[in-house]
């Protein structure tokens, strides 16, 4: 059985993504809809190597007789139509932060906690977490499964792509306007990006944090253990595609370096890289396009008393973003979860 999928914020860089690892994992889309603003109705995208998708607006869309839509535009959108579309019997993946943490959503990522998963939420959607969170909850739980997580401090190193497109845009910008004398213009982030670094992703919250940073603790005790406690600082830095994580983990029991780092290369997603010694390690630039969440410089941190650090790299367009919204469709096709469409009544 095949379904009539819809893919919102089409056009935009995890849509595209989405678009594309659709296509490249065969899911089972007998149609998709590809829906974004008005002002982008029209555009063509590619599904595949045969099919064209024309944009269409997203606000004159019907949502009846689609079994699955998958969200990647801006919060405020999803806020309106994510529960349009779940009102329609359509089950909602949401790329966003609006539902994550809202009681009655599933935040998921089906390598850590797919039995949030055991039976369609009453709400009709399911929440993708953070991209930053994603891929440290996956190194995280190896290790949880025998030594359970304590604290976690964590620095991430962002790229633009995080903030979409335009971000994207800016960064190239300004590294050429660099080498003609061309003054930076800063729109997209509070400072210029190119040969910096920027620490602020999201707006500040009271207590000094940002709510990225908010985000990767709470959502980190919402999918692995509610007792986990997180401090994080969360930087963009002028890298395309491609976040990087500095992980120190504090755990209650003890752990040695080498169950780790086998249970690390046994867990589904992970690619361990790590040789001591030059270019023995991942960084953003060779796993662009890649699915696993990758784990370097693995070692003891003998600041407390059961620690390891290591550093963390993932794509973050793909297991960051689409890839873990189209596995949380896949196994949501093989629960039975996308269960028939309510169809609109002529009136």
């Amino acid at each position: 059985m095949g379904y009539k999928v819809a893919i919102i914020g089409a056009t935009s860089a995890v849509g595209r993504e989405i678009i594309k690892t659709l296509a490249e994992r065969g899911f089972p889309v007998d149609e998709a809809v590809a829906l974004a603003s008005g002002r982008s109705a029209g555009q063509e995208i590619s599904f595949g190597e045969k099919t064209v998708l024309k944009v269409r607006d997203l606000d004159r869309y019907d949502f009846a007789g689609t079994h699955l839509a998958l969200f990647s535009p801006s919060a405020a959108i999803s806020a309106v139509h994510a529960p349009r579309a779940a009102a329609a019997g359509c089950l909602v993946i949401d790329n966003t932060s609006q539902f994550s943490m809202e009681p009655g959503v599933p935040l998921v990522v089906p390598e850590v906690n797919p039995h949030a998963m055991a039976k369609r939420p009453k709400k009709g959607i399911i929440a993708n977490p953070d991209g930053s969170t994603i891929q440290m909850v996956m190194a995280l739980k190896p290790l949880h499964d025998i030594a359970k997580v304590r604290r976690v401090v964590v620095a991430t190193y962002q790229s633009v792509s995080g903030a979409g497109k335009e971000a994207m845009d800016e960064l190239w910008s300004q590294t050429r306007g660099v080498f003609v004398n061309d003054p930076p213009l800063a729109e997209q982030f509070t400072k210029p990006i190119a040969f910096n670094v920027i620490p602020h992703i999201d707006a500040f919250m009271d207590d000094g944090a940002t709510k990225e940073e908010w985000k990767m603790a709470v959502e980190t005790r919402k999918i692995l253990d509610p007792d986990i406690q997180v401090v994080a600082t969360c930087v963009r830095v002028p890298v395309m595609i491609g976040h990087s994580e500095a992980v120190h983990v504090e755990f209650e029991t003890a752990i040695t370096e080498r169950q780790a780092r086998e249970a690390l290369r046994e867990a589904p997603g992970i690619t361990v890289l790590d040789h001591r010694d030059d270019g023995g390690y991942a960084t953003p630039i060779e796993i662009a396009g890649e699915d696993s969440v990758f784990i370097s410089r693995l070692r003891r941190d003998t600041t407390v008393p059961h620690g390891l650090a290591f550093w963390c790299v993932a794509d973050n367009l793909r297991k960051g973003a689409a890839l873990n919204a189209v596995q949380i469709a896949e196994e949501a096709h093989r629960l039975g979860l996308l269960e028939a469409p309510r169809l609109s009544i002529p009136g």
